[in-house]
């Protein structure tokens, strides 16, 4: 790449970070500037969040002003790469990403991108059959390397995951070039760089197993012996284990001096066995995943191991022997499959000894010749499969344990595992591609129903087909059951076998097939009996919880148990597909499955522990809401809220982390809410709904706002409590007005006021008196807005400055619109440092949109800087929706000013940002939009 014309730049990340622009070394600066420029690097065109970097530069809590420090760094990295580059100006190398940053480089200017081209092109000449090639091409990927990725960074460079991960392509690509090297008789061309990592991953088997044939077949048998005492000796001590299998061979070839491949010969006859069950004649659908296997497996140096696994009935069989007939040509010396019985309700799981023996005989072993000892079979067997192309289907694997002897010792083989269990250990220790398998979408679930009842009767009805897709939560198995069932009735219709299912909601009963032992509840059942006692007690619970999904922490407060326990049991659940993770850290069930823990639940639990459940539950999320409130009180001076008398173990170090929790949980405590009211739990449920009122007021979710509002201002109602109806109507006035609808807001106001008044409440009143100069302002009654708070502000009470601050850039906002730009630069700035000194980030953000306002006329260009301040600290105080209403405006004044690239990146990161497209401003970007983006 080049930097200016003519300035050729290339980076370095393969040992201490290098940039070269024009053949000379660019210095880099200071420690943190090089932290920001090793990461971008390191993830070679990747986005790099500015999250992220943050962490990187900061092992303590950041300081307030991180961001900003980044922003620098970034903008000194992008000048110091183009000289002249503009203050502000993006350049062509670091690259502005929704999220943070991406370097932009290719092969030619990055060595960590020429050295993963070099390991591919190593990969595919060994597939073409030239180790020679091979060797010569990752033996150039290596010379790339000058030490530790991003060296002299330390401890980051050490501890970083982007880092580990370059290091352990480094790692892999040694194993890679020692294995070509043994294949072309060369080992000691791979001895150095085999020295140099086995000395840094001293703990690495296959490393030092590589190290001591290297080491033999350059004559060094004694040197070769003492690593292996040594290696042995400090696995022992470090932990508690001997060596591997892996380690072990190398060193008996070493003992018995085979450390050089043998000279193939002609193979002697072996059985060419084909136990591939028939695949479905019904198979459809999974087209994601079938290519998604075909292009792993077809990718140069791809894997030897497809993990398949998905929760209880999702398919997981179907699709291996689908996709091994698929591949079966490409292996053409045979196939061989067993049920290993991990999950079987009738027969308990199988040995790996008994699979091997069963695998033997397949493969022309006597019986008699068969060791009894699971090692000694273990590699009989990789012994009988090496140098063969052979296809191996593990289905319903329990655990990585069970499968790891029965996994080929060498390449030419494709294994393809099933499991009700996630085998992550399966993904390092065996470089597995993983393949999850989900639900099927709605059509291929159509389309499962169309073979077995016929295409016909599907279009026949294909409201009732899409009911009885629901009803099957698009569950193969469930949809397999009704299928059957629907195929042995052929006058039955399909509406009539909705009705069915229908009738009974949240139940199994119309998913049990003739066959007892393959019925969803029995399916279901055998993955319910492997829990421990406590996990399928929070199993049984899960239908307690009111939302869609929920975290570790919402399963410790459903089951009383502490958040480590909670995370255990979570995970226990996890790996046996009864709950799925998705996305990270929220936890969700089937519906199927949440109707079989209710039966479960009313079988082995009492009303009584069910209705103890709901409660721990409710006060956890009043606990924890009112934690999460506090830090996003804005010019309040105190909680409006109570924390009740639950408890929870999370705490919020800021007002990101609270904004992050409302919107993970936002669907959770609007169904609370509802709960709470329809059991009488009138206090819960206003209090609740006032907790989430900032949330929702920064976020823009004000139709969620008013609905969760007016549910909890009737139950403030219900329940008599005139505290609660005083603070919902001042609620609700801020929803209606910030969706426009003043007059609505301002009938809530007044009732609210009459409440106030009565109670006495006069702090809130002066608060509500502040609302009111919004509405005046939103309906362009400027001069009444301004004569109202120069009224309130003299004189001001001492203490409240976040108050006073807010009440500044309403003024601010007015005097601008009222062509009074001076007085309205006062008042900004007289708000921006008090917000400064009060620490309050949204006040900030505010004061500087009031400064683009007041400047909007007379100076354009400041009023485009002050906006692109605005935005980027309403976003760093996770304030989606006022920063999307700023960043419209600064699309707006680019615009204006001609940059219409500019506008458009601008409009399109504060559409990005609006949570319903349908509110005012979002219709509004939406038409600017179409209107400038080139049709197809």
């Amino acid at each position: 790449m080049r930097a200016e014309a003519g300035e050729a730049i290339g980076f370095s990340v393969l040992g201490p970070i290098r940039v070269v622009r024009a053949g000379a070394e660019l210095p880099l600066g200071a420690r943190q500037q090089r932290l920001v420029l090793a990461l971008l690097l390191a993830r070679a065109g990747q986005p790099v969040s500015l999250a992220e970097l943050v962490d990187l530069l900061w092992d303590e809590e950041a300081p307030a002003s991180a961001a900003n420090v980044v922003h620098r760094h970034v903008g000194m990295l992008r000048r110091l790469f183009e000289p002249g580059l503009p203050t502000r100006a993006v350049g062509r190398h670091v690259l502005r990403d929704v999220s943070g940053y991406r370097l932009r480089a290719d092969e030619e200017s990055l060595d960590l991108l020429r050295f993963r081209s070099l390991s591919r092109r190593a990969g595919g000449s060994l597939r073409d059959g030239d180790p020679e090639s091979a060797l010569r091409h990752a033996l150039d990927g290596l010379r790339l390397w000058r030490g530790r990725c991003a060296a002299g960074l330390e401890p980051a460079s050490r501890r970083h995951p982007a880092f580990l991960a370059v290091e352990d392509e480094r790692v892999q690509a040694v194993r890679e070039a020692a294995d070509y090297a043994e294949r072309c008789g060369r080992m000691s061309a791979v001895l150095a760089p085999l020295r140099q990592a086995a000395e840094q991953h001293p703990l690495d088997e296959s490393l030092q197993s590589r190290l001591l044939l290297a080491l033999a077949a350059d004559g060094r048998q004694a040197e070769a012996v003492d690593v292996y005492r040594s290696v042995r000796r400090r696995l022992a001590e470090d932990l508690g284990v001997d060596p591997g299998e892996e380690l072990r061979e190398a060193y008996d070839r070493l003992l018995h001096q085979r450390t050089r491949p043998p000279r193939t010969g002609s193979p002697a006859p072996l059985p060419r066995p084909a136990q591939l069950p028939p695949d479905l004649p019904f198979f459809t659908g999974r087209d994601d995943l079938v290519a998604e296997a075909r292009a792993a497996v077809g990718r140069p140096g791809g894997p030897s191991v497809l993990a398949i696994d998905g929760m209880p009935g999702v398919g997981k069989t179907a699709l291996a022997v689908h996709l091994a007939h698929g591949f079966a040509a490409d292996y053409p010396d045979g196939q061989l499959y067993v049920d290993l019985r991990g999950y079987d309700g009738r027969e308990p799981a199988m040995s790996p000894a008994e699979a091997l023996r069963g695998f033997l005989g397949s493969l022309g072993v006597p019986q008699q010749a068969m060791p009894a000892e699971l090692h000694a079979q273990a590699g009989l067997y990789r012994s009988s499969l090496a140098g063969r192309r052979m296809l191996i289907v593990l289905d319903n694997c329990r655990d990585t344990e069970q499968i790891r002897h029965l996994l080929p010792g060498g390449p030419g083989c494709l294994v393809i595992v099933t499991s009700r269990s996630r085998l992550s250990s399966l993904l390092t220790t065996a470089g597995a591609h993983p393949l999850p398998v989900g639900l099927p979408s709605v059509e291929e679930a159509r389309a499962a129903l169309s073979r077995p009842l016929g295409a016909g009767r599907v279009a026949a009805d294909p409201a009732a087909i899409d009911a009885i897709i629901a009803s099957c939560g698009r569950l193969p198995l469930a949809l397999a059951v009704v299928a059957a069932r629907a195929a042995g009735l052929p006058g039955t219709s399909a509406a009539r076998i909705a009705a069915e299912l229908a009738a009974a909601p949240g139940s199994l009963d119309g998913f049990d097939g003739d066959d007892p032992h393959s019925g969803v509840r029995a399916v279901f059942s055998w993955s319910y009996r492997a829990l421990s006692a406590p996990a399928a007690r929070l199993f049984r619970l899960l239908p307690a919880h009111p939302g869609p999904d929920l975290s570790s922490a919402g399963a410790a407060g459903l089951a009383g148990v502490p958040l480590r326990s909670a995370r255990a049991l979570l995970g226990e659940l996890s790996r046996a597909h009864l709950i799925s993770e998705d996305p990270p850290g929220r936890y969700r069930t089937h519906d199927l499955l949440l109707a079989y823990a209710t039966e479960l639940g009313e079988e082995h639990d009492g009303p009584a522990e069910r209705a103890a459940a709901e409660l721990r539950c409710l006060r956890f999320y009043r606990a924890t809401g009112y934690q999460a409130h506090r830090r996003l009180l804005t010019s309040e001076g105190h909680p409006m809220i109570e924390p009740g008398p639950g408890e929870t173990p999370l705490r919020f170090a800021g007002h990101g982390d609270a904004m992050r929790w409302f919107t993970a949980e936002r669907q959770v405590l609007i169904a609370l809410v509802g709960r709470a009211a329809r059991q009488g739990r009138y206090a819960d449920a206003w209090q609740l709904a006032l907790g989430m009122q900032h949330f929702f007021d920064l976020s823009g979710r004000w139709a969620d706002w008013t609905t969760t509002g007016e549910v909890a201002l009737e139950a403030a109602r219900a329940g008599g409590d005139l505290v609660g109806q005083a603070r919902m109507h001042r609620s609700l006035a801020g929803a209606a007005y910030y969706r426009h609808e003043h007059e609505i807001a301002v009938g809530h106001l007044d009732r609210a006021l009459a409440l106030l008044d009565r109670l006495g409440l006069h702090g809130e009143m002066t608060r509500a008196a502040m609302n009111r100069a919004m509405i005046l302002s939103a309906q362009g009654r400027h001069e009444e807005v301004v004569r109202a708070l120069s009224a309130a502000l003299d004189p001001w009470p001492t203490g409240d400055d976040k108050l006073l601050a807010d009440a500044l850039v309403i003024m601010a906002a007015s005097n601008a619109e009222l062509g009074r730009e001076d007085e309205a630069v006062r008042c900004a700035e007289q708000a921006m440092a008090l917000s400064r000194g009060a620490r309050y980030r949204l006040g900030v953000a505010e004061a500087w949109e009031a400064l683009g306002r007041a400047y909007a006329r007379r100076d354009p260009g400041r009023a485009v800087d002050c906006w692109r301040e605005a935005a980027a600290a309403y976003q760093e105080a996770a304030a989606d929706a006022p920063a999307a209403e700023v960043l419209a405006l600064l699309g707006d004044a680019l615009a204006a000013q001609g940059d219409q690239a500019a506008a458009v990146r601008a409009w399109q990161e504060a559409m990005a940002l609006i949570p319903y497209p349908h509110t005012p401003t979002g219709r509004r970007l939406a038409g600017l939009l179409a209107a400038v983006t080139p049709g197809p």
